[in-house]
């Protein structure tokens, strides 16, 4: 080999080797923080867990920005109860929630969010007819968490990590379309009889046994005051406090083990889920206040089936 050729070589290994590092320099950093450690993945279950630093660091910045979270004990106390066991019975005497400050509905976001909960139908099987009245609801809805702080920051953040390539009115529709678009998630039926909206916040009945999906605080405190909903007891316990698994009937059906937020707000919520559908990843560890959370995400017609926070699986 000559000279020539030789040096020739060596600066294209130079120059390959830069472009690697740029390129993971990007990847590694967020909001000028590093995020080195970079992606892994470890088992739970037969899912496995991403886990990025950047994610993390993202989480916990979208954690702080939710200036209308719920504080324990000064907005809302819990009595947990006994605990609840798969095979047993009512382990709680009394409802979850001792009270609620109401007047925090009235926020805006709050407020907007519950005129959702009464759109739909909770059986599966059952197709779902969106009004127009409905439909200005959940584009108010939209309107409303667009003007938030956690809402800018998922999409700065999916901005940044190529997953979206798009201006904040392109973002909203596309959350109207993860959201609210109707899809089959009975496959007895050719009707279109769910959406993640409904799955996640709402909840569904299934079969006349089962209570599928129902991940959200706000509407199970305004079904338990209803008399719809039995708390059964605590499935797990943490010293989590804004995170529990439980153990409820709703309208007489059961929900055997279901996790939530408690306290969180809705726009808080739309955004951690949206992020996580969009990533592309099934499961997830987050930390929130050093507080170890998983959160579970999957796909169904191509939008959100399911999305939902849980305790790591060693506290169980």
């Amino acid at each position: 080999m000559s000279v020539n050729t030789f040096n020739t070589s060596i600066v294209v290994v130079i120059i390959a080797v830069c472009i690697y590092l740029q390129s993971n320099s990007k990847n590694s950093t967020y909001n000028g923080k590093s995020t080195r450690h970079n992606k892994k993945y470890k088992k739970m279950g037969d899912e496995e867990i991403f886990d990025d630093k950047g994610m993390q660091t993202f989480c916990q910045q979208l954690w702080e920005s939710d200036t209308n979270f719920l504080q324990e004990d000064a907005d809302y106390e819990l009595d947990l109860g006994g605990k609840a066991r798969w095979n047993g019975g009512d382990n709680a005497e009394d409802p979850l929630f001792t009270f609620v400050t109401e007047a925090a509905f009235q926020r805006p976001t709050y407020r907007a969010f519950i005129s959702l909960l009464d759109n739909y139908e909770s059986d599966t099987g059952v197709p779902e007819t969106v009004t127009p009245q409905e439909e200005a609801e959940n584009r108010r809805f939209l309107d409303l968490i667009f003007q938030t702080k956690p809402i800018e920051l998922a999409y700065k953040f999916l901005k940044y990590r190529g997953k979206i390539d798009c201006t904040p009115p392109q973002f909203k529709h596309e959350l109207y379309n993860l959201w609210f678009k109707l899809y089959r998630r009975t496959r007895a039926t050719r009707q279109f009889d769910s959406s993640g909206f409904e799955h996640v916040f709402v909840g569904e009945t299934r079969g006349e046994t089962e209570v599928i999906g129902f991940h959200n605080w706000i509407q199970f405190y305004l079904q338990e005051k209803k008399g719809n909903v039995d708390y059964r007891g605590f499935m797990s316990y943490d010293k989590n406090v804004h995170l529990k698994t439980i153990q409820f009937s709703w309208k007489e059906e059961m929900k055997p083990k279901g996790s939530m937020f408690i306290g969180t707000s809705p726009e808080f919520e739309m955004a951690l889920y949206t992020v996580c559908f969009l990533m592309g990843h099934d499961a997830y560890r987050i930390y929130l206040d050093d507080d170890e959370v998983i959160i579970k995400c999957h796909k169904t017609a191509g939008k959100i089936g399911t999305c939902y926070p849980q305790l790591p699986n060693k506290r169980y």
